[in-house]
């Protein structure tokens, strides 16, 4: 798909070793809090589907049954109320454009590491707004091939509502409204696919080209840096590197 982010792409083809990390446990149980806390305190993910993404997500990195269901005992008493979300806006080295979304118990905490990342990696924090109208929320479904086409996945998925799809290697990413996520999500489910993921993601609708190779690597290192902070959930950018840099 032309604008898809670069960012999201390294970071699906690095997936594995990322879920290594024991930060990765720590983030989807915040995931799976304020799914809770969005859905009114509902903890059943037949009845709240961000919840039931937050699950799949967990299960999918591999996270123990019985820690995923102490996140959901604990989004469901009063020390999820501690708990918030915040969006971040900014530049990074090169100009190109960031947002990042955060959960955090400590929120003065939050702030001021990320800023110092900004600061000290080449990057400018923004205001709110002052990057997201080069962002669009999709709904992202990644799908495994399993011998079957690209149009034969996007035929299923098209009947669901989705607007279109990407190949990624051996799977296929599905895009759909927001609103649509979760009924494009169980029709490819309904058809006897394997679902690998499903979430909302923020994509550009303006991208920043980084043409020189230095410019290119501190851009990776600044986004890997923001991804470590224990209080970061996901990071989007709008860059776009030639593959001869990516090399």
């Amino acid at each position: 798909m032309s604008g898809h982010s670069k960012w999201a792409t390294i970071k699906r083809q690095k997936g594995v070793n990322d879920q290594k990390r024991g930060l990765q446990f720590t983030k989807l149980a915040n995931a799976i809090t304020i799914a809770v806390r969005q859905g009114g305190g509902t903890v059943d993910p037949g009845m709240n589907f961000k919840l039931r993404l937050a699950i799949d997500a967990a299960r999918a990195a591999n996270m123990p049954k019985e820690n995923i269901e102490r996140a959901i005992q604990r989004a469901a008493g009063k020390m999820s109320a501690d708990v918030v979300e915040a969006k971040y806006e900014g530049f990074g080295p090169g100009g190109f454009s960031v947002i990042v979304e955060t959960v955090s118990d400590n929120k003065m905490r939050t702030v001021a590491e990320i800023k110092n990342l900004f600061d000290k990696n080449g990057g400018t924090i923004g205001t709110p707004g002052s990057v997201s109208y080069q962002f669009q929320q999709r709904g992202i479904i990644t799908v495994a091939k399993e011998g079957r086409s690209v149009d034969d996945i996007f035929l299923v998925a098209a009947d669901g509502g989705a607007e279109d799809v990407e190949e990624a290697g051996d799977a296929v990413l599905i895009y759909s409204k927001p609103e649509e996520l979760a009924r494009v999500r169980d029709r490819i489910v309904e058809d006897g696919y394997s679902v690998q993921g499903a979430e909302l993601t923020w994509m550009p609708t303006v991208n920043t080209r980084i043409e020189d190779r230095q410019t290119a690597q501190k851009a990776l290192a600044f986004l890997e840096k923001l991804e470590e902070l224990d209080d970061v959930q996901k990071v989007y950018a709008n860059f776009d590197i030639p593959d001869h840099l990516m090399q």
